[in-house]
């Protein structure tokens, strides 16, 4: 299964190395990644592969936001089917 994780918040060092150290303990696969700075923003996408991931979905969910709440971030997990079927017009 695919998912979608999102990131936003103000920039600061290491937000990429926390979210992929957290990921790559899970054994989840990026397959993509897009990231920018709006003015002083972080924003990233990233596409994963959680076929050989140890945990469920839900326990991404919170470690994510735990993570996120710890460096001021929103960082959210959708399947990817959700995240299409959301995104459709």
């Amino acid at each position: 299964m695919k998912a979608i994780v999102t990131v936003i918040g103000k920039d600061h060092v290491g937000i990429t190395a926390s979210i992929c150290t957290l990921l790559a303990q899970h054994n989840i696969n990026i397959l993509d990644i897009n990231q920018t700075i709006l003015q002083e923003y972080f924003t990233m996408v990233m596409l994963v592969d959680l076929g050989a991931c140890d945990a469920t979905i839900g326990e991404l969910s919170t470690l994510l936001e735990q993570n996120g709440q710890e460096r001021n971030l929103s960082i959210r997990i959708q399947r990817e089917d959700i995240f299409n079927a959301m995104h459709r017009i």
